[in-house]
């Protein structure tokens, strides 16, 4: 079975996905903020989880459970970038922390964990790279500009980097969900199609992830129209983005 990091483990996805794989028998080093839901996690798989907290925008911390694993394990075999967040830039309210403390997590606290994991997957069994990247990165929504910068800029780090750790064996997935329900998600404020249950889209990841595809989206249907839709016209998705913003409604 496989030795496997992932992030953002106390809750959505990440939670479910964790449950999965410790199902499957696999052993998994789980990181998020929250340490209590990665506890009773490992109560329930005893023999098989590493509990290791800590804040991906933290390169020492970072550093500390890398450095906890190679004494563990030796090797990661499998890596699972999920931490990330979600904030929305107001109409007429341009917020430029509000964009670095996406970016921070999203962006930089992905490459935080790239630099530290790196070497340890390089030593691994059939080494897999997965981050969890977006589906919004297909086409630009209103209030969205901090969330989609951040992952469209992931895909872009991932698709490259993927070119380069080709040569090393090690293969690369991206995952880009459309609405999954989830922690996150229950504070949206604008109607969500064809949402996910976290339960159902950690089972689709995981089955997917075996034959390691290039890229895991789903619903398909939604993906298909995200994807579409992106290849409108520029002045097209103008006047799209503009029916669908705040602004549109106080006109």
């Amino acid at each position: 079975m496989s030795r496997i990091w992932l992030t953002g483990a106390s809750s959505g996805i990440g939670a479910e996905l964790a449950a999965v794989l410790l199902g499957q028998g696999h052993r998994l080093a789980l990181s998020a903020r929250q340490v209590g839901p990665l506890r009773a996690l490992a109560e329930h798989f005893p023999d098989q989880v590493l509990v290791l907290p800590g804040d991906v925008t933290d390169p020492e911390q970072i550093a500390a459970i890398l450095q906890r694993i190679d004494r563990e394990w030796g090797a990661l075999d499998q890596v699972i970038l999920n931490a990330g967040t979600c904030e929305y830039l107001e109409p007429g309210q341009f917020d430029s922390r509000l964009v670095e403390r996406v970016l921070d997590t999203n962006l930089l606290g992905t490459c935080h964990c790239l630099e530290a994991a790196l070497p340890l997957l390089r030593r691994g069994q059939a080494p897999h790279l997965v981050a969890v990247c977006s589906a919004v990165t297909w086409l630009a929504l209103p209030r969205a500009g901090a969330y989609g910068a951040s992952k469209a800029a992931l895909r872009y780090l991932l698709e490259s980097l993927r070119i380069d750790l080709a040569a090393e064996g090690i293969d690369v997935t991206l995952v880009s969900p459309g609405f999954v329900d989830t922690p996150l998600t229950r504070r949206n404020d604008f109607p969500m199609p064809q949402i996910w249950s976290a339960q159902r889209a950690a089972q689709h990841i995981a089955r997917r992830l075996g034959p390691r595809p290039l890229d895991i989206a789903f619903p398909w249907a939604f993906i298909f129209v995200m994807r579409l839709l992106g290849h409108l016209p520029a002045r097209w998705r103008l006047a799209l983005g503009r029916r669908l913003s705040r602004n549109a409604e106080r006109t």
